[in-house]
């Protein structure tokens, strides 16, 4: 396993769905959830122009929202490239784009600072190597044209290797690989993986790869048995969902763990789906996974024209400003050990420093469990610096012993808003 230090400490990415599914505007999975035929669906080949595409600007964006690093689909399961593969014509450098988009991806995100992941689909339904008559997602699946199709699964496999060998040599320094994703008939070693994952290492040390050579968005593979296999990656990948706990092996040791999730309700770009969560709401998301140990990283799915959505450039512009005054409540955190727990709240720590992200308006006093008064060396709110005060006596600590209570208003029977209705943090300084 390579070393996740930079990962733990970064906890703030970017995720970026982008191919030609973005032409059709119903995401990233509308070829196999439609079953479209492939003349259809590659109609939008000679549109994909990418005419508002500025990775300098994506990259700006990211920074300026607090995040650490960014992961761009530079293949997903339709097969169409947005890097110049020598393996195949269906890549953007034969579309209007005309254009390396992964390369011009790479170095405007390394410009701004960030490291730079490549997400790569083991699926592949544009080839014809690649098994749709049995297939549970193969857009062709049950097809009458493919009923005696003439595999020669090895020959994918060989294509696959070759794409992920480009990648990792002709694109300089890669931080990560996420490989996406595994399933019944195609898991682990039916990708030839301890050999991809020999490869990928020897060709670019200290990279870290993600669990799905074995696992999908809905499992977490065998990072979590104690008994990891040699393909079993960096990270587990939980997705659309945060893990109700830290993730952990069975000796209790903390697993390294990524929780991908949407803005709105998909991935690719999708034009009837106006249901994007608040700035808030991913605020208190990226709170509670680092409370938990975990990284959070957020998607954006950029239309066929690779412009981001004005609802999302909104959504970080906000969360950029949240990180300007919290970020240290954020990076290179954790969970706190031991617990520190009150009602509608997440505590993240640093050495003996303990944040407390409040998310929900206390009646009266906030009461803390799992940590004592004489604990605190002094309270005070992250934004601003001022000081809260750690109740020592009156009616709450006489009534309620066993609970350490702060108040967070100017009187300590009074309740006052939040400062931050999204996630006010409290930053306990520990003896």
């Amino acid at each position: 396993m390579a070393d996740t230090q930079w990962f733990r400490q970064a906890r703030f990415g970017l995720f970026l769905h982008w191919g030609l599914y973005a032409a059709h505007a119903r995401g990233e999975w509308y070829a196999s959830m439609e079953r479209v035929p492939p003349e259809e669906y590659d109609r939008a080949f000679g549109a994909f122009d990418a005419a508002d595409y500025d990775p300098r600007a994506w990259a700006r964006m990211a920074r300026q929202a607090g995040m650490k690093y960014a992961v761009l689909t530079a293949k997903h399961h339709e097969g169409f490239c947005l890097f110049d593969s020598a393996y195949t014509d269906y890549k953007a450098t034969n579309t209007p784009a005309g254009r390396d988009l992964v390369r011009e991806y790479l170095e405007a995100f390394r410009a701004e600072g960030l490291r730079v992941g490549l997400y790569y689909s083991l699926v592949d339904w544009h080839h014809p190597d690649y098994p749709a008559y049995a297939d549970p997602f193969h857009p062709l699946r049950g097809s009458e044209a493919r009923r005696r199709e003439q595999c020669d699964f090895e020959r994918y496999l060989a294509y696959l290797h070759a794409q992920v060998r480009e990648l990792c040599t002709g694109y300089g320094k890669l931080d990560l690989l996420w490989f996406d994703f595994s399933y019944e008939g195609h898991t682990g070693e039916d990708w030839h993986a301890r050999e991809l994952v020999e490869m990928v290492r020897a060709l670019q040390p200290g990279i870290l790869l993600n669990s799905r050579l074995e696992a999908s968005g809905g499992s977490l593979g065998s990072l979590l048995s104690g008994r990891p296999t040699p393909w079993a990656g960096d990270f587990a990948t939980p997705e659309q969902i945060v893990p109700p706990a830290p993730l952990a092996g069975p000796d209790g040791a903390p697993v390294c763990w990524e929780a991908c999730q949407t803005m709105n309700n998909s991935f690719g770009y999708t034009e009837a789906d106006h249901a994007y969560k608040s700035a808030g709401v991913c605020i208190r998301q990226l709170a509670d996974c680092v409370s938990k140990g975990g990284n959070y990283l957020l998607n954006v799915g950029p239309n066929a024209r690779g412009a981001l959505p004005a609802p999302a450039q909104e959504i970080l512009r906000e969360i950029g400003a949240w990180m300007r005054c919290n970020g240290e409540s954020i990076y290179g955190c954790g969970a706190a050990d031991p617990a520190v727990s009150a009602f509608g709240c997440r505590a993240t720590a640093k050495g003996k420093t303990v944040y407390l992200h409040v998310m929900q308006q206390p009646v009266g006093p906030l009461a803390l469990g799992g940590i004592a008064p004489e604990q605190i060396r002094r309270a005070s709110l992250l934004y601003s610096g001022s000081q809260v005060e750690v109740l020592q006596e009156g009616w709450a600590a006489a009534n309620y012993p066993g609970y350490t209570f702060l108040s967070l208003a100017a009187r300590a029977n009074e309740t006052q808003p939040l400062p931050d209705a999204a996630d006010t943090v409290v930053k306990l300084e520990l003896r």
